[in-house]
Order: structure tokens, then C-alpha cells, then sequence
């Protein structure tokens, strides 16, 4: 009997102090703030952010200020999850070869920011940028290095990716940007995520500002020849293919005789610039500079 009193009293000294060391490994982790991150869509940022400040998707017809958006994301995450702590802001977009752009690398560079870059195809499409932002939010989520995860996107797409961080208990909450019309973002990615929220023009505005696009005078110029026009579009058809490889001429050649909108306007912008003379309205003009573009790439193949 008093065996088995000693024995009872060894199991609940035991017990105790199993107990202690559970209240303070709680405490421990009561004290360890829970942690951020934001996940940005750079094509869905840009295409919404553009229509709603400057009225169009075209990148090249507006001028982002990142920094100044990114510390304004930073801030507005801070209110949102205020005993939190940020992890880091991830920031995905597209580029040919996944070579950073000018404008990327100063964005790399800033601190507390992670550029990850998906492919470009011909058409100015963003490929693997989804599959990226998938693999970081489950990786993140599965190694409890984040509790939340504010991602600023509207893709479809998007949806594997928020049901992987959540299925490791993450929670994921959609940040969007107001619309002019209808909505920007897929029903089925607002369905699955914990929380939404939409930025509105008042958030944008001082981030995003319209440039001013050169303008060539026709009046009193002298019109250049067809054939001059012809041999403008095969330079630029040159130093494209140089640029993006022969990939990018793979997928562009089914779509002959016609381009794809943003790269016909890429070669009008820049013919225009050689020439020093407006093309616009000029559709002969127009038609031998698309002419010499597509000559000189067929040429390649």
C-alpha cells in the first residue's frame, strides 16, 4: 500500500510538472505576435488601377508610383491586422525570360519586398504568375510562417491557391480595387476567401497618374514613302525578335496577317518616334509598316 502511495505521488509530481511546462510554452506562444504578408497580383493591380485613375489597362499610358503604393499597402495592413507583424510583401508579375525590367528591379530593391517574376508570351499574357503566388501562400501557410495573408488579385486562378493556405489554416483575405463597371474580380475567389475589402479611386489616386504621349505633327511635314515606312517596320521587327527570342515569334506567327493589339501598338508608337511623323489615320501607311514587320519576321522562320 505504501508502495503504490509513492507511486501515486511520483505520477502526480510527474503530472505537475507536465503542467508547468504547458502554461509556459502557452505563455511563450501568447506572446509571439501573429504574422502577415501581402500577396500582389501586379497584372490584376495595374489593369484595375489603370482603369479606375487614368481610364485604361495600358501600362504604357500611365506611370505606377510602387513605392509609394506598396508603403501605402504596408499601412493599410498595419490597421487592418494591428497585433500582427508583416512578413514581407510579395509582388508578382510578368517579364520576357523572366529578366526583371527596369522598373522591377527598383521594386526588388525596396525593403520588406519579394519580386517574383512569371514569363510574358507575344501577346503581352502573363504566364505562371498564379502557380508562383499558389506555391508561396501554401509554403508560407504550411510552415505557420504566416496567420494571414492579404492578397490583392482577382483571378480565377486563384482559388487553388487560397483553399492550399487555408487547408493549413492561414486565413486569406481578398483585397480589391473598385470598379468603374461591374466587377473585377471572379465570383468564385470571392466565394472561398475569409474576408473581402475593395480599395476605392481615393486609395489609388495618388499613386497613379496618366502620361502624356508624344504627339507628331502632319501638317507641313513631309510624308514619308511606303517603302520607307516598309523598312521602318522590318528595324523594329528586328530588334524585337532580338528582345524576346524565337519563342515569341512561334506564338505570334498563327495570328498572321494580324498582330496583337499590344504589340501593334508598340510598333506604331516606335515607328512613329523613327519617322518623327504621325501614322495615324495614314491606313496605307499603317498597312506597310505592319507589312515590313511581318516580312522581316517570316524571313527569320
Amino acid at each position: 500500500m505504501e508502495a503504490m502511495n509513492d507511486d501515486l505521488a511520483a505520477l502526480s509530481g510527474r503530472i505537475e510538472r507536465t503542467n508547468e511546462l504547458l502554461e509556459r510554452m502557452l505563455a511563450e506562444v501568447a506572446k509571439t505576435p501573429s504574422t502577415h504578408a501581402i500577396f500582389v497580383d501586379a497584372g490584376y493591380l495595374y489593369a484595375a488601377a489603370g482603369r479606375l485613375v487614368a481610364g485604361t489597362e495600358d501600362r504604357r499610358a500611365f506611370d505606377l508610383d510602387a513605392e509609394g503604393l506598396i508603403d501605402a499597402l504596408i499601412d493599410k495592413a498595419r490597421t487592418i491586422f494591428a497585433d500582427s507583424r508583416l512578413l514581407r510583401v510579395y509582388w508578382y508579375d510578368g517579364a520576357r525570360r523572366r529578366i526583371h525590367t527596369a522598373e522591377q528591379q527598383t521594386i526588388a530593391e525596396l525593403p520588406d519586398v519579394k519580386v517574383r517574376l512569371g514569363n510574358l508570351n507575344a501577346n503581352n499574357q502573363q504566364k505562371g504568375v498564379d502557380s508562383l503566388i499558389r506555391s508561396d501562400l501554401e509554403s508560407l501557410a504550411r510552415h505557420r510562417a504566416i496567420s494571414d495573408a492579404a492578397l490583392l488579385g482577382g483571378d480565377e486562378d486563384l482559388v487553388s491557391a487560397v483553399e492550399a493556405a487555408q487547408g493549413y489554416g492561414a486565413r486569406v483575405h481578398l483585397w480589391g480595387i473598385e470598379a468603374p463597371e461591374g466587377r473585377n474580380q471572379a465570383e468564385p475567389l470571392l466565394w472561398e476567401v475569409d474576408s473581402q475589402r475593395t480599395l476605392d479611386l481615393d486609395f489609388f489616386k495618388p499613386y497613379v497618374s496618366r502620361r502624356t504621349a508624344a504627339t507628331y505633327e502632319t501638317a507641313g511635314a513631309v510624308r514619308p514613302a511606303r517603302e520607307d515606312v516598309r523598312f521602318v517596320g522590318a528595324q523594329i521587327a528586328a530588334k524585337w525578335l532580338a528582345a524576346r527570342g524565337r519563342g515569341a515569334l512561334v506564338d505570334l506567327l498563327p495570328g498572321h496577317p494580324y498582330l496583337p493589339g499590344s504589340v501593334d501598338q508598340d510598333l506604331l508608337v516606335e515607328a512613329e518616334g523613327i519617322l518623327q511623323y504621325s501614322l495615324r489615320g495614314q491606313s496605307d501607311l499603317r498597312r506597310a509598316l505592319r507589312d515590313g514587320f511581318w516580312e522581316h519576321l517570316q524571313g527569320q522562320y
